[in-house]
């Protein structure tokens, strides 16, 4: 595993023209990867193998928790202050017992106060959140942090229990914010400067610090969340920050498949990716990497590397600013479903100027994000991955022509570095799936995928397809 890193680290190298610190290394952990007594030992043993890469690590709630946290503020917002209380019994339990069982029983007793104290605090706050309504933004925030906060208290107590010295670190003190609670974005001048100033010294005394992941706070010190999957963007911050070697993600997968195992269950390992090709795939549907993620690595040239902590000796994906052509192109297929398309027709697009600004207007008057565009001379059509506020978007559409809307479609996006220098890439793909129905394809935008929408139903039909057409002859190399 050692000499895998240390190659990851000159192939970042490369491509970096400014100080870095010595063998630093981001060690991000999801919630899998720590849910119970086995996970945690096993995340202990992997970090204990990287020790003379100094590492940092960032750690998820365990897996669930933050769910039962979004649940209890959900009843208490409907007055049910006591049965949110009582909802989250199960989750204070659980973590009592992990600790019981995976701790010294001195370690034990001093993290049941720190479950005692979380449950006193998550109590007032739910109280808070029934009778002050305007304010449950941010006592959401406040609530969910205790999953991170935990996690990471109670990884730092399973790390020195191993003899691997280790001292937690609020992130909070770490990562600056605007006051976007829920969904806060970060302020990084202030967000390096400050994560700097924590994490250093603990690096410096030799130890290794263990952050929560998804938690920050705005300059007033109030706790901020970076929206869901946001620990993985937290990683990346603090990577930035830090101006490390590389970024590791560990996770229950080894690193980005081709395709979605559920749809495809012979899909391998990418072994590399671009930033772009990873960017495009996060962005489509791969649930291994958040989109976020990847930007501050991308403006710091850090390798991103995504991991199986139940098979660390694997290689996994490394994702870095160059990548080769794969010699069949495309590198990955992604896709998501529960998408709709809108479709606006009207005769006064064609020779006319300014119908697109008043059309994307309207979108962004109902903060409405949209996927996919193409045009035609009198159609735009688009896809939502969120419908919630099309009734009253749709009214607006219709001043500007015809509207239909199309529920229950899924988006396929083809991905690989060369794809649109590579002929006859279009004619083998429709070629596979040429009896289902396509629509909204959209190739143009971006040299490096191809993007198109099916029905719903037949998705994972086509996505086989797909995949057994360009990567048949590694199955068959497999087999």
């Amino acid at each position: 595993m050692m000499r895998q890193y240390e190659f990851y680290c000159r192939v970042g190298r490369v491509h970096r023209d400014r100080p870095f610190l010595l063998m630093t290394t981001i060690m991000k952990f999801g919630g899998t990867s720590v849910a119970d007594v086995a996970a945690l030992k096993n995340v202990s043993t992997i970090v204990g193998s990287f020790l003379t890469a100094r590492p940092v690590v960032v750690v998820s709630a365990m897996s669930g928790i933050t769910d039962s946290l979004v649940t209890s503020t959900i009843i208490a917002s409907h007055g049910q202050v006591t049965e949110a209380i009582k909802s989250l019994e199960p989750t204070f339990a659980r973590h009592k017992s992990t600790a019981e069982e995976g701790l010294s029983p001195e370690r034990a007793e001093v993290f049941a106060l720190e479950v005692d104290r979380a449950a006193t605090s998550i109590n007032g706050l739910l109280k808070l959140s029934a009778e002050y309504p305007s304010l449950r933004p941010e006592l959401h925030d406040a609530i969910v942090s205790w999953g991170e906060i935990l996690s990471s208290t109670l990884l730092a107590a399973v790390l020195n229990d191993a003899g691997i010295n280790s001292a937690q670190v609020d992130a909070r003190e770490c990562i600056v914010t605007n006051d976007d609670y829920t969904c806060a974005l970060p302020l990084m001048p202030e967000t390096f400067e400050r994560t700097r100033a924590k994490v250093l010294p603990v690096l410096d005394h030799g130890s290794v610090p263990v952050l929560g992941g998804f938690i920050a706070a705005n300059a007033d010190g109030r706790t901020t969340t970076l929206g869901r999957g946001g620990s993985d963007y937290s990683a990346a911050i603090i990577g930035a920050a830090l101006r490390v070697d590389e970024i590791q993600i560990w996770t229950d997968v080894t690193g980005v498949l081709t395709a979605d195992p559920r749809a495809v269950p012979e899909a391998h390992t990418v072994e590399r990716l671009s930033y772009a090709e990873a960017a495009e795939l996060a962005y489509f549907g791969a649930k291994v990497l958040h989109p976020k993620t990847i930007q501050p690595a991308i403006e710091d040239s850090i390798p991103v590397r995504i991991c199986n902590s139940s098979a660390p000796g694997e290689g996994g994906t490394l994702v870095c600013a160059q990548t080769t052509t794969s010699p069949r192109t495309i590198k990955a297929i992604a896709h998501k479903s529960g998408v709709t398309t809108v479709q606006v027709t009207s005769a006064r697009m064609l020779g006319a100027y300014g119908f697109l600004r008043a059309l994307f207007e309207i979108f962004d008057r109902h903060r409405t994000v949209v996927d996919v565009v193409t045009t035609s001379e009198v159609s735009v059509s688009l896809s939502l991955d969120d419908d919630s506020s099309l009734p009253a978007i749709v009214s607006e559409l219709e001043t500007l022509g015809t509207v239909r809307i199309d529920r229950g479609q899924a988006i396929i996006c083809v991905v690989g570095e060369g794809l649109k220098e590579t002929s006859g890439i279009a004619a083998k793909l429709f070629n596979a799936i040429s009896d289902i129905p396509v629509s909204l394809i959209s190739q143009g935008a971006s040299s490096i995928n191809f993007t198109f929408a099916v029905a719903e139903g037949r998705v994972q039909e086509a996505v086989g397809r797909l995949h057994h057409e360009f990567f048949k002859e590694k199955a068959v190399s497999a087999v």
